[in-house]
């Protein structure tokens, strides 16, 4: 029987969690979905300087929003817990002590001074291994127990086979990669302060969990023959590896800052839907058949498979980003976008009471929704396109640039004087978009002028503007009374 898939996400809380590692989330997140396995979150931060609660806080954040649910970690529990690496000290000890016992690691009490002298001197004659010399491998142990009880500082450092050689391992997205055996010294697992080492909390943490999968960047790819020390010195087995490559910027430099918004928070809060993120992350490096773009949240939940992985770096492309994200609106239906998106946004824009926007007419929005959700790329698009229907022939601000284009130009009065005669004709009960359009239609050829001019200076009065939504639906939301006033008052602008 297959052992069932357990994978962890576990981010240092020393900032906020950024595009690339909330792509390593996701993608544990979907591995672990599709394999019907379990995802654990847990929180690295064994860095005392840098890790605070307020950035774990930050990352649960994130991941909430990312609609990333954790089946063991933070705020859940679990059978493998504290999730925490700072409310695991006793464990790391636990087993470095295991080890010692052993004969798996020994201490060093090799000072600093000591260490950069042996690795000059490993230079100067040219040694193809200017690790860690082994000084103090060989110190007996009743000796190293003495000198360790009497409170000489030292370090715990494991002790790889002499006859070990390289270290080579199956990369699910690299395939078989191969470490020298020279390149592997008996590197520190606990460092002199008491704190263990990366390395080895992190290979402790995964063996005590259980997980079958690493799942992470490919800067980790280094770490991995000294990891694979550890599991081979607790007798772990070890982990399927998948180190996924970086995200680029466009100018094809590690994604940094200087590239734009960089953390999932930023994002968040500049309107990007969170499936539609997850989505265009998703894609940085994985594809489900190489030619779909749009996949739903379930579909990568379902489908997601570490064989479709790229090892070649990803681009960061905005635009692209962008347009997943109005791909994702534009396929809402109409009472979806109107709950999530435009009601919000038009409160937000002031444009619409908090109060009334709960009551507000239903068939009257749906009309709405209708013209606006294809013309919103962005949340905050849907108060843009729709802030004209919500003004007044008053209130309505005319955008100067169009004023001087489809207004203040010779026979453009008579333009807006024969529009109101036709639109004046229509009774309240006939104001729809069919008859606004019908009544408006006949127009250009009976001035002899172009479609377009026509329309713009209709358009210009009514709007304010030379873009707005399908003029017809646009005056039948606003009203008779008021299109009819709007053009009254954009005809003192006209010549």
């Amino acid at each position: 029987m297959t052992q069932p898939v357990r994978v962890r996400f576990a981010p240092s809380p020393t900032g906020k969690l950024h595009i690339g590692g909330a792509r390593t989330a996701i993608y544990n997140w979907a591995f672990a979905r599709a394999n019907h396995g379990t995802f654990i979150l847990r929180i690295d931060d064994t860095d005392p300087t840098r890790s605070t609660e307020e950035n774990t806080q930050v990352i649960l954040r994130a991941m909430r929003w990312l609609g990333l649910d954790w089946d063991e970690g933070p705020e859940v529990g679990g059978d493998f817990g504290p999730y925490a690496q700072t409310e695991r000290l006793a464990l790391y000890r636990e087993a470095a002590e295991r080890l010692l016992a052993e004969g798996k690691a020994y201490p060093c009490f090799c000072t600093p001074e000591q260490l950069a002298e042996d690795r000059a001197a490993a230079q100067a004659r040219k040694d193809p291994f200017q690790g860690y010399q082994r000084r103090c491998r060989n110190i007996p142990a009743d000796e190293a127990r003495a000198r360790m009880e009497a409170g000489e500082p030292y370090t715990i450092r494991i002790k790889v086979p002499e006859d070990r050689g390289d270290v080579v391992i199956d990369d699910a997205v690299h395939g078989e990669v191969t470490f020298a055996a020279k390149e592997l010294d008996d590197f520190v697992i606990f460092r002199s302060d008491g704190t263990p080492t990366y390395n080895f909390a992190t290979v402790v943490d995964d063996a005590a969990m259980g997980i079958t999968h690493v799942i992470r960047g490919d800067d980790h790819l280094s770490n991995t023959p000294r990891q694979v020390m550890v599991y081979e010195a607790l007798g772990a087995p070890v982990p399927v590896f998948a180190h996924i490559s970086m995200i680029l910027g466009a100018d094809g430099k590690k994604l940094s800052k200087r590239h734009g918004a960089t953390s999932v928070e930023e994002y968040r809060d500049a309107g990007y839907l969170s499936d539609a993120f997850v989505n265009y992350l998703a894609l940085l490096g994985w594809s489900l058949d190489g030619e779909t773009t749009i996949i739903p949240r379930d579909v990568l939940a379902r489908e997601f498979s570490l064989e479709r992985i790229s090892k070649n770096p990803a681009t960061f492309d905005p635009k692209k980003l962008d347009w997943v994200n109005a791909e994702y609106i534009n396929r809402m239906d109409n009472a979806t976008f109107t709950q999530e998106i435009l009601l919000p946004q038009l409160v937000e824009a002031g444009l619409l009471d908090p109060e009334p926007a709960v009551s507000i007419d239903e068939e009257w929005t749906d009309r709405l929704a209708e013209i606006v959700r294809p013309r919103t790329k962005m949340p905050a698009d849907a108060a843009q396109v729709a802030a004209p229907i919500f003004a007044t022939a008053e209130t309505l601000v005319y955008d100067e640039k169009a004023v001087s284009k489809g207004l203040a130009k010779e026979g453009m009065g008579a333009v807006l004087d024969r529009a109101r005669e036709a639109l004046g004709s229509l009774a309240e009960d006939a104001w729809t978009a069919e008859a606004i359009d019908a009544a408006l239609e006949p127009l250009p050829e009976a001035l002899d002028l172009k479609k377009r001019v026509v329309f713009q200076a209709v358009r210009v009065a009514i709007c304010g503007n030379l873009v707005s939504p399908p003029l017809g639906e646009t005056m039948a939301l606003i009203g008779r009374a008021d299109c009819l006033a709007r053009i009254d008052r954009a005809r003192t602008m006209a010549l």
